[in-house]
């Protein structure tokens, strides 16, 4: 089983193999990958992020935001392989991870094989900042200020290479539900922070800790010169964001809030960070996807909510908790097209494959990006483990 490792960058031509498996319907899917999960047992792992279809998401064994799905799956020591229900660079912190070199020597020398179920699968936001943008920039504000006064944040959804610069750079890595300790251990290093590739998690978590505005810019990888500012607004800036954010939640809207008032009395809106500072403001509450699931699953029955989050997670909320009432906050479908590309027919696909011992669109982390990247993932785990003593 797995005995080879095979990166597949395209799929054209495993296009007939693929024609197959969608001729099949969801039942007969659905039977094929229970099957190989059965036969495989505790050898594979699948990973299934909380915006996966419901489909797709009843045959992970663990569920979860992506760093929270990576971290688990490193703790499996009978772990051969694992298919991420994700996108592409969930999958690469998994790889990241779990095979990192005491891991690998932990299971004499073996690598857990890590699998994207489709390579179409990635992500808006994280494709918003390149490796040599995110160079090149650094590079534009070492001509203005002080580069070493200077730490480079990358959000957990970013491509590999941008953990890795923060890792070289001195920097570090956060998510949603730690972004306020990484910023607090980044200003009490430095003057700055270079905050990418989400714009609107470091505005709101900036502001929240008393940032002003005036004190923020934005940086547009695409202006020739400064990212679009001038000398000066960066001098005085504490924190430079990137250009950059999430397609889904840069749907909602402060009128989506009103609305919503005005509809259901006595409502409850809660967003995501990745909101628009003007949605975030309105709202009761925001907070990481984790944070929203467990204030619906504490809250008392009766309680109504409006969420603005990806709408496969607030539907799968409202059918799991009919003891409240539910609603999703834009009246506009908001999805994660690139999450929704992995259905059943790809899941078996790659199921099959891995266990035919020929496996498809696997992810591998060449050494030295994983090693910067595990630099910076460890600094965040020491300022989480830090803040919550």
């Amino acid at each position: 089983m797995m005995n080879t490792r095979k990166r597949l960058m395209d799929e054209p031509s495993l296009a007939s193999p693929l024609a197959a498996y969608r001729q099949l319907d969801d039942a007969a899917l659905e039977r094929r990958i229970e099957g190989v999960r059965q036969r495989l047992g505790p050898r594979l792992l699948i990973l299934g992020h909380h915006y996966q279809q419901d489909g797709v998401i009843a045959h992970a064994d663990l569920r979860g935001d992506s760093y929270q799905l990576s971290k688990m799956a490193a703790e499996r020591a009978d772990c051969e392989a694992i298919a991420f229900c994700g996108v592409h660079f969930m999958a690469e912190t998994a790889d990241i991870l779990v095979n990192r070199p005491e891991q690998v020597a932990s299971r004499g020398g073996r690598r857990v094989t890590v699998v994207l179920p489709d390579m179409a699968a990635g992500c808006s936001m994280a494709d918003m900042a390149a490796i040599d943008q995110v160079e090149d920039a650094w590079a534009d504000l070492g001509e203005v200020v002080d580069t070493s006064d200077i730490t480079p944040v990358t959000y957990i959804n970013s491509a590999a290479s941008l953990k890795a610069f923060c890792g070289r750079h001195g920097g570090i890595v956060c998510t949603s539900s730690n972004a306020h300790a990484v910023l607090e251990w980044a200003f009490a290093r430095t003057k700055r922070v270079l905050f990418f590739p989400d714009q609107h998690l470091g505005r709101n978590t900036a502001r929240a800790m008393g940032v002003p505005l005036d004190a923020m810019c934005v940086w547009n990888p695409h202006q020739p010169r400064l990212g679009g500012n001038d000398a000066t607004t960066l001098e005085r800036s504490r924190v430079i964001l990137w250009q950059g954010h999430c397609s889904v939640h840069a749907m909602f809207r402060p009128e989506h809030v009103a609305t919503m008032r005005e509809q259901l009395p006595g409502v409850k809106v809660l967003v995501h960070p990745e909101c628009a500072m003007e949605v975030v403001d309105k709202a009761d509450l925001a907070g990481s996807t984790s944070f929203i699931i467990k204030q619906v699953e504490a809250a008392a029955p009766g309680t109504t909510w409006a969420i603005g989050t990806e709408m496969h997670l607030v539907k799968r909320l409202e059918q799991e908790h009919p003891e409240q009432t539910i609603r999703f906050l834009s009246p506009t479908v908001c999805m994660c097209a690139t999450m929704y590309r992995i259905d059943l027919a790809h899941l078996c696909w790659g199921l099959e494959q891995l266990e035919a011992g020929t496996p498809v669109n696997v992810i591998t982390v060449d050494d030295e990006t994983a090693r910067w990247s595990v630099v910076a993932l460890e600094r965040m785990l020491g300022v989480t483990a830090a803040a919550a003593r």
